[in-house]
């Protein structure tokens, strides 16, 4: 009876360890009747068939007040979406990975203006695009190295395939065939013969810039990445349904990603940059390959909002958060900082000016997005997490972000 009761209570510590502590709306500054009117917004996305399931969770004070889940995340099936429910968050795992560098730079095992090539050799003569073709390229070499900052700052000249209108250069990576493995050494060798977009430095270029922040934090710990992850950020936090890999008993919590197909309906589409579920696909990709359910991400981002901190485990300095939520791009040459709404900082964009925004929002918001609609900003002056998880190409097809955000500010007291 005595083992029964110590198993029982482990069930409930570890229950209670998987999820943020809980607050009424009205308690944690909610008024509840606008809070009802978020509802039903983000209720019409799903029932007009713009999407086939939502995930909403919003936390002030350390407390989730509201968790909402709406439509399926398996439309064939007939299964619901669910707070447990497993999504691909894409690039919002370029957060999570980030982190774990200014872990790294804490430790003065890192700095962010040591170059690359210190821990990846093999990107020492990488070249950059000047023009020509895929077939017959012309390249200068490096004016500066590439730095830790650099991948940070999406400041590197690297770049998405996908996200190029330069169809020469595009080709290039494309059929370097970056993701398919295996392993992150495997990554970086092919990636060392195709050329970056422009000089390291020069202009921001939102790219694969954290994958490459991956290997390098393999080199300099000596372990895989999703091992340093799980040691150093998902374990401390509680976040046990987060990481590389679905194991096959959780796989059947895994929503799918949908697209609208010819007709309208949803058609299930296939993941981008090789983020498979199962173990051993593609690879430890830390810009886009962490899969994650809605609680776990609350409590990484209630981290942040607490300037390092979850329940006496400190993953980072509070120095170093607002390091990392700092405008970056004011080193920028040509004022390209001050064409952008946003500010980004190392791994964030930031709000600098709420002029420049069409919603709420605060000075100091900061927070990114993940390609199949997936929604994480924090407001430490509000003391704010919010979280939308959307399964749906293409990212943000119905701008249910700007009415979501909309919706959880106008209901603030």
């Amino acid at each position: 009876m005595k083992t029964l009761f110590l198993s029982l209570t482990l069930l409930v510590a570890v229950s209670v360890q998987a999820q943020l502590p809980t607050a009424s709306p009205k308690a944690a500054g909610f008024d509840p009747a606008r809070l009802t009117v978020l509802h039903a917004t983000t209720k019409r996305f799903v029932d007009e068939g713009q999407h086939a399931g939502l995930i909403t969770l919003l936390a002030r004070d350390g407390k989730i007040v509201d968790f909402q889940t709406y439509g399926y995340r398996d439309v064939e099936r007939q299964l619901p979406m669910e707070r447990d429910t497993i999504c691909r968050v894409y690039s919002m795992s370029k957060l999570i990975t980030c982190v774990a560098t200014l872990m790294l730079v804490e430790e003065g095992r890192l700095n962010l203006d040591d170059p690359v090539a210190k821990y990846l050799p093999e990107l020492k003569d990488v070249k950059v695009w000047m023009g020509g073709t895929a077939d017959a390229p012309q390249l200068e070499p490096l004016k500066r190295p590439i730095t830790i900052k650099h991948l940070m700052t999406h400041t590197s000249g690297l770049f998405y395939d996908f996200s190029t209108g330069n169809t020469n250069l595009a080709k290039m990576w494309r059929d370097a065939n970056l993701w398919s493995g295996p392993g992150l050494t495997n990554f970086i060798a092919k990636l060392a013969r195709v050329p970056l977009m422009h000089q390291p430095g020069d202009a921001y270029t939102y790219g694969i810039n954290q994958d490459v922040q991956g290997a390098v934090i393999e080199r300099v710990t000596g372990k895989t990445f999703g091992a340093f992850l799980e040691e150093r950020i998902f374990r401390p936090l509680g976040m046990k349904d987060t990481g590389f890999d679905v194991p096959p008993e959780k796989m059947s919590r895994l929503a799918k990603t949908y697209k609208h197909g010819p007709d309208g309906k949803f058609v299930e589409d296939q993941p981008i940059v090789e983020t498979w579920p199962e173990a051993g696909r593609g690879i430890e990709a830390g810009g886009a390959g962490i899969f994650s359910t809605a609680g776990d991400f609350a409590r990484f981002a209630q981290m942040l909002c607490n300037g390092g901190t979850l329940e006496g485990k400190r993953i980072l300095g509070r120095k170093t958060v607002e390091l990392m939520t700092a405008n970056h791009l004011v080193t920028l040459p040509n004022s390209q900082a001050a064409t952008r709404q946003k500010g980004f900082g190392l791994g964030v964009e930031v709000t600098t000016d709420l002029g420049q925004l069409s919603m709420p929002s605060s000075l100091g918001q900061f927070g990114w997005y993940g390609a199949a609609t997936t929604y994480c900003q924090i407001d430490p002056k509000e003391r704010l997490v919010a979280i939308a998880f959307a399964q749906h190409f293409p990212f943000n097809e119905h701008n249910f972000f700007a009415a979501f955000q909309t919706g959880y500010y106008q209901a603030l007291k």
